[in-house]
């Protein structure tokens, strides 16, 4: 790896970039969070009552910032459906094109950010950068929660969670902090005296889950604030600058509490596709050594746990963390984020250029990586954005804007398992196609995302599975009952008609594929008929083409996580069917097969 960490490095220097710091630090804070010697008041409005003209939180400036009572419906969807394993391999390991929900309310980065959602800080306390100062903030803790409580209630509903799987987007990254897993979490930390404000935050996360579970949404859950914050920035929930987490051993444990607290109780989540350990943390020595205590950890504290994905952010050091995953065999992703509005490069250079860097020396560096670490790597965080300086020379800024976007969204679809743009809503959402991405939609970015090109989700139909599955790799079943095809149409071809019971009738492809799938192994039957004396070269064939045509019929799903599928199938299998001087020869087959089945699954949508 030592020429392609070079080049790399290379390629950043030429950017006046480097290889550990994308973004800027924040900016020297105004107050301590937790009043050291300064004269903070936690509960002070600081001359601040100031109100948006649309007065969103139903403030009235003479009331010296207190805002009007919230009575909260009640909280719904507190209960997962059953766990759903043959889902949750196809949530879990599919190519993912996902935004994240920063800043929001009922799917929320329950972090918010002032440049995000800003009538949120209009009576915030302190510095007015971080959630924290939201919590100290509005008068009191009563009123604090009232603010936050409505805006999670009110911000995006069921109906963008339709939209967004309307247009194919397929997960969604939820980022949280430790606080929103409610005020047990928060007892020693800078939340503790303000805990009370998120008494009501764990229940409306695992609302959103639901919710996003109702439109086939995955979900990415994403600990973007530690406990002591790991990057020092007012994302992670802290507004003094310091990065506590690896300066204090009760913080990393604390924070490993919480991400074991997450595990047990989401790794059994059928659409639940990962958990995310930390966002964006320093690239300090003690990381790794908390990635594999962490890692360990969470392995152990669910049944689920020892398959579960676990996703790290690279702490902007691309080739470090490739070969730390590269060394894994367990189901461990690597994040990348990448933007190119933060550097005083980044502003001097063109759109145009930037469009260029992606596309080839950051393309060629992305592959590379990716291939180094079974393809198990996302980018999770990206944006249109760009400086007016980059758009000033292009003589079509709106054009250069638009190739520097799909440019991007190409490259990462390619290279990685999958990519999230940051974000999909934010205040003045309409004037800003760089960051919003409800905005961006049909504009720097295409209308539709479905990973194979088509522009509807209910593009494949029941009878399709006729198409996808011929003679040769039907299920082997017999004896079910019951009429249906006068409603759904043909099943597969009459020589081996089979009829399903009446109540699945109108159900989409993938369920009623899948029920047959578990009828046939409550009978111990094959699923496909592979004869005992074919090769394992045949069976990985079989296998890969079969992976592309099941993953198709949920959503037109398309496999993401290659290698990590095609190693955990073989230690499924077991050496007796695949063993080591073998592995090779089912997984070049296997990928032969899923190219096979990916072709015919497109030409079905496209007829």
């Amino acid at each position: 790896m030592q020429a392609e960490v070079q080049q790399f490095s290379a390629l950043l220097q030429s950017l006046n970039l480097t290889a550990g710091l994308f973004k800027p630090t924040p900016a020297p804070p105004l107050f301590s969070a937790l009043g050291n010697g300064s004269s903070f008041d936690p509960f002070g409005v600081l001359g601040n009552t100031s109100v948006a003209s649309s007065d969103p939180l139903n403030l009235n400036a003479q009331d010296n910032c207190i805002p009007e009572p919230y009575s909260a419906p009640p909280i719904t969807d507190q209960e997962f459906p059953p766990f759903d394993s043959a889902k949750a391999t196809i949530f879990r390991y599919r190519q993912q094109q996902s935004v994240n929900l920063g800043s929001w309310s009922v799917m929320n980065l329950f972090v918010h950010e002032d440049w995000m959602s800003p009538s949120l800080f209009l009576c915030a306390s302190g510095s007015k950068v971080s959630e924290l100062d939201i919590a100290y903030g509005w008068g009191s803790v009563e009123g604090a929660r009232s603010v936050l409580e409505r805006h999670w209630d009110t911000w995006i509903t069921q109906s963008d969670m339709e939209y967004l799987a309307g247009i194919g987007i397929n997960t969604v990254r939820l980022p949280i902090g430790y606080w929103n897993l409610g005020p047990e979490h928060c007892k020693g930390t800078n939340y503790d005296q303000v805990s009370s404000v998120y008494q009501n935050s764990w229940p409306r996360v695992k609302r959103a889950i639901n919710m996003a579970g109702k439109s086939g949404l995955g979900v990415l859950v994403d600990l973007h604030g530690a406990v002591g914050s790991q990057n020092g920035q007012g994302h992670s929930g802290v507004s003094d600058g310091v990065t506590g987490l690896f300066q204090s051993q009760n913080n990393m444990d604390s924070t490993a509490n919480v991400l074991n607290f997450l595990m047990k109780e989401l790794a059994s989540v059928t659409n639940v596709v990962g958990i995310q350990m930390l966002n964006e943390p320093k690239d300090v020595p003690e990381l790794i050594p908390f990635y594999e205590r962490v890692i360990e950890e969470m392995r152990q504290a669910s049944p689920y746990g020892s398959s579960f994905p676990l996703y790290l952010h690279d702490g902007f050091n691309l080739w470090k963390f490739s070969d730390f995953v590269h060394g894994r065999d367990d189901f461990v992703v690597q994040d990348y984020h990448s933007y190119y509005v933060f550097t005083p490069s980044d502003a001097s250079t063109p759109a145009s250029k930037h469009s260029e860097n992606v596309e080839n020396g950051i393309f060629q560096s992305l592959i590379t990586a990716s291939g180094n670490q079974r393809r198990n790597l996302v980018i999770d965080e990206w944006s249109c954005a760009l400086t007016a300086q980059s758009l000033s020379s292009e003589k079509d800024p709106d054009e250069a804007r638009r190739r520097f976007c799909t440019g991007q969204m190409g490259v990462y679809a390619t290279a990685a398992a999958g990519w999230s743009f940051w974000a999909y809503k934010k205040e003045d959402c309409d004037q800003d196609p760089g960051w919003c991405f409800k905005h961006a939609v049909g504009r720097a970015l295409p209308n539709t995302f479905f990973p194979y090109g088509q522009t509807s989700k209910a593009a494949l139909s029941t009878s399709d599975i006729a198409t996808l599955f011929p003679d040769s790799r039907l299920p082997v079943m017999s004896g079910l009952v019951a009429k249906i095809e006068s409603v759904t149409g043909p099943l597969w071809p009459k020589s081996h008609k089979r009829e399903l019971p009446v109540y699945l009738t109108g159900f989409r492809p993938f369920d009623v594929f899948y029920h047959l799938i578990s009828l046939a192994r409550k009978r111990n039957e094959p699923l496909v008929n592979f004869s005992a004396t074919d090769t394992v070269a045949a069976k990985g064939h079989s296998d890969g083409l079969m992976t592309a045509k099941i993953f198709a019929l949920m959503d037109s799903s398309k496999l993401g996580f290659v290698d990590q599928y095609v190693n955990d199938s073989i230690a499924a299998l077991g050496p007796n069917v695949v063993d080591g001087n073998s592995r090779q020869a089912y997984r070049d087959a296997f990928l032969q097969g899923l190219a096979e089945g990916e072709a015919n699954v497109r030409a079905a949508l496209s007829t």
